[in-house]
C-alpha cells in the first residue's frame, strides 16, 4: 500500500490559502482601504423616483464596496410622509430637493446632506407653438407666460401640486415671481389679492394633473397637448424619443427672472449616531455619487452638474441647443421660503388658486358587494368626502369644487350632485344608505358621467371619471364607449379603481381608450381612492 504521510502534511496548507483567498479577494478588488462584509453590511436608501435610472450602477458599486445596497423608490412628497412616520428601517435618503427634508417633523433626523447634482423643472412647449408665442430665441419672462395663458393662447398638463416634487416647486417658484422675486416670501405676500388672481390665471391653463412626473410623460405622449412642466432631465429623454419616431420635439423654457432648481441632495439618517460603521457606508456611497465618474453618467441622461454661466463642454445631443437649453446662461434659482410660509401657500392653492374640479365618481353597488366590500367603499368615500380627514393629507376639494355619485349594478341607479365641494355632508349620508343587488355594468355609468360632464366648460373645470368595480362587467359593452369617445371627441379620462375580482383587463382598456390610469384598490381601497385624488 502506498504511503500518503508525506501528502498530508499540506493539507493545512492548502485549507490556509483558501480561507485567505476569499479573505484578501475583497480588498483586491476594492480600490480604496475600506470594505465591508458580513449580514449587517445592508444599506437601505429611501429613493426619490427620479433617481432610479442610477440604481444599478450604486448597487454594483456598493457590491464591489462589500456593501449590500437596497433602494426603494417613492414619491418625494411620500418619501417625507415615510420619515415622518417611522425612519427606522432607512440608512440614507435621496429626495429631489433640500426642502423637503426641511418640512420634516424631526428637523435634526438627516444630516450630511450634500447636493448630488442640479434638474431645473420647467415649461416645455411643442416647438411651432413655441415659435407662435415668441418664445424661441429671446429672453422670457414669468409674466410673459402668464399673459399667453391669459390670451388662451397657452394650456398645458403638470403634476399635482400637493402631492409632486415638479409640482410644488414649479408653483412656488411662480409665486416667488409673481410676488416680484423678493430676498424671502413671507406669510403677509401671500395674502395680496393680485398676486392671488395672476396665480389663479395661470392654474387655468391646466387640462390635466398627474399624481406623478413618470405618468404625467405617457399622459403626454397618449394626448393631445401643446405644453408641459416638469424635470429638464425628463423633457430632455422625452425630447430624444420623439426625435427617434420624427415627432415635434419640446422647446424648454426658462424664465430669466427665476426657475424651480432641484439639488437631488443625499442625506444620512441618524437613526443611530453611534453607528460608526453606517456612517462610514454612507460616506463611500456618498463620494461615489459625487465623482465625476458618476456626474459623467448623469449627465448623460440629461442632469446638470452646474447652475450655468460657463462655457461646459457638454454633449449637445443631451443639452440640445435647439431644444432651448443653453448652459452658457446662468439659471436663476429661487430661495425657498420657511416651512411656515411653504404649507401657508399649499394650503392657498387648494382653497383659493388651483382650477376648479369636477369628479364623477362611479360606484360599484352590484351583488357581489355586499358586506365587507361595500363598507369599505363607504369607509374610503367617507374619508376622501370628509373636509376635515381630507385634509390632512390635502386631499380636500375646495367650494367652487363639484362632486357627482354615480352608483350602478347592471344599469345607472342613481345620481347625486353637491351644491359645493367642500359642503358633503348630505351626500356622505346618501353614500352609506346604499345597498348592494344585482349585476355589473361598467360602460352605462362611465357614459353617464361624460355627459354630465360635457355640460361643464372645459376652460372653468379639469373634468375626471373615477370608477370604482369589484367583478367583470357581465352587461353593457364596451364598443359603446368607444363609440361616444369617438363621435364626442371626447378627451375626460377615466380613472379606475380595482377592487375584489374586478378584471384588470376591461378596466385597462376603458385606460387605453380615455388616456386614463387603473389603481390597484385590492391592497387597501382607502390608500387607492388617496392616490387617485391626486390626478384631479
Amino acid at each position: 500500500m502506498k504511503n500518503n504521510k508525506g501528502n498530508n502534511k499540506f493539507i493545512p496548507v492548502l485549507i490556509f490559502i483558501i480561507i485567505a483567498y476569499f479573505i484578501i479577494k475583497p480588498l483586491l478588488s476594492s480600490d480604496s482601504g475600506i470594505s465591508f462584509g458580513g449580514n449587517d453590511s445592508t444599506f437601505r436608501i429611501l429613493a426619490s423616483t427620479s433617481t432610479e435610472k442610477m440604481d444599478d450602477k450604486l448597487i454594483k458599486y456598493g457590491k464591489k464596496k462589500g456593501i449590500k445596497v437596497e433602494i426603494e423608490h417613492y414619491g418625494d412628497l411620500e418619501i417625507v410622509d415615510i420619515l415622518n412616520s417611522d425612519s427606522s428601517p432607512y440608512d440614507a435618503v435621496w429626495i429631489s430637493n433640500s426642502i423637503w427634508l426641511y418640512m420634516l417633523d424631526n428637523s435634526y433626523l438627516t444630516t450630511d446632506s450634500k447636493s448630488i447634482v442640479i434638474d431645473p423643472v420647467v415649461m416645455a412647449i411643442e416647438k411651432s407653438k413655441a415659435e407662435e408665442l415668441g418664445f424661441v430665441g429671446t429672453d422670457v419672462y414669468n409674466k410673459d407666460i402668464l399673459t399667453a395663458i391669459k390670451d388662451g393662447k397657452l394650456k398645458y398638463v403638470m403634476a399635482s401640486v400637493t402631492k409632486t416634487n415638479t409640482g410644488a416647486t414649479s408653483y412656488l417658484s411662480f409665486l416667488n415671481s409673481m410676488a416680484g422675486s423678493p430676498e424671502i416670501l413671507t406669510e403677509e405676500m401671500l395674502d395680496s389679492n393680485s398676486l392671488k388672481e395672476n396665480l389663479k390665471s395661470f392654474f387655468k391653463g391646466v387640462e390635466r394633473v398627474s399624481g406623478n412626473e413618470e405618468y404625467l410623460i405617457d399622459m403626454f405622449k397618449n394626448g393631445d397637448y401643446d405644453a408641459m412642466i416638469n424635470y429638464e432631465s425628463s423633457l430632455i429623454e422625452l425630447n430624444k424619443e420623439l426625435v427617434k419616431k420624427k415627432k415635434e420635439p419640446l422647446y424648454l423654457v426658462y424664465p430669466v427672472d427665476g426657475v424651480a432648481i432641484n439639488d437631488m441632495p443625499f442625506a444620512y439618517i441618524n437613526n443611530d449616531s453611534n453607528d460608526t460603521k453606517n456612517k462610514e457606508r454612507f460616506n463611500i456611497l456618498q463620494s461615489y455619487l459625487r465623482s465625476d465618474e458618476m456626474i459623467k453618467e448623469m449627465e448623460d441622461y440629461g442632469y446638470r452638474s452646474w447652475y450655468g454661466g460657463i462655457n461646459k463642454d457638454v454633449d449637445k445631443k443631451v443639452f440640445n441647443p435647439d431644444w432651448g437649453i443653453d448652459t452658457t446662461k446662468y439659471l436663476k434659482d429661487m430661495k425657498y421660503p420657511s416651512k411656515k410660509v411653504i404649507t401657508k401657500a399649499l394650503n392657498l392653492y387648494i382653497e383659493a388658486l388651483r382650477k376648479p374640479t369636477h369628479v364623477v365618481f362611479c360606484l360599484d353597488v352590484s351583488g357581489s358587494m355586499y358586506g365587507d366590500g361595500l363598507d369599505e367603499l363607504k369607509e374610503a368615500m367617507n374619508y376622501i368626502l370628509d373636509y376635515e380627514t381630507a385634509s390632512r393629507d390635502m386631499l380636500q376639494f375646495s367650494d367652487k369644487d363639484k362632486i357627482t355619485i354615480i352608483s350602478f349594478n347592471h344599469d345607472v341607479e342613481k345620481v347625486y350632485e353637491t351644491k359645493y365641494g367642500s359642503d358633503t355632508s348630505e351626500i356622505i349620508d346618501i353614500i352609506n344608505s346604499l345597498e348592494a343587488e344585482g349585476g355589473t355594468n361598467i360602460y352605462s355609468p362611465s357614459i353617464e358621467g361624460l355627459k354630465i360632464l360635457k355640460k361643464d366648460n372645459s376652460d372653468e373645470y379639469t373634468k375626471t371619471v373615477i370608477l370604482m368595480t369589484d367583478g367583470q362587467s357581465n352587461v353593457g359593452s364596451f364598443n359603446d364607449l368607444k363609440k361616444y369617445y369617438i363621435r364626442n371627441k371626447e378627451k375626460v379620462p377615466i380613472y379606475s379603481i380595482t377592487f375584489g375580482s374586478s378584471s384588470e383587463y376591461e378596466l385597462n382598456k376603458l385606460a387605453d381608450l380615455s388616456n386614463g390610469k387603473v389603481f390597484d384598490g385590492k391592497k387597501g381601497l382607502l390608500k387607492a381612492f388617496t392616490e387617485v385624488r391626486s390626478y384631479n
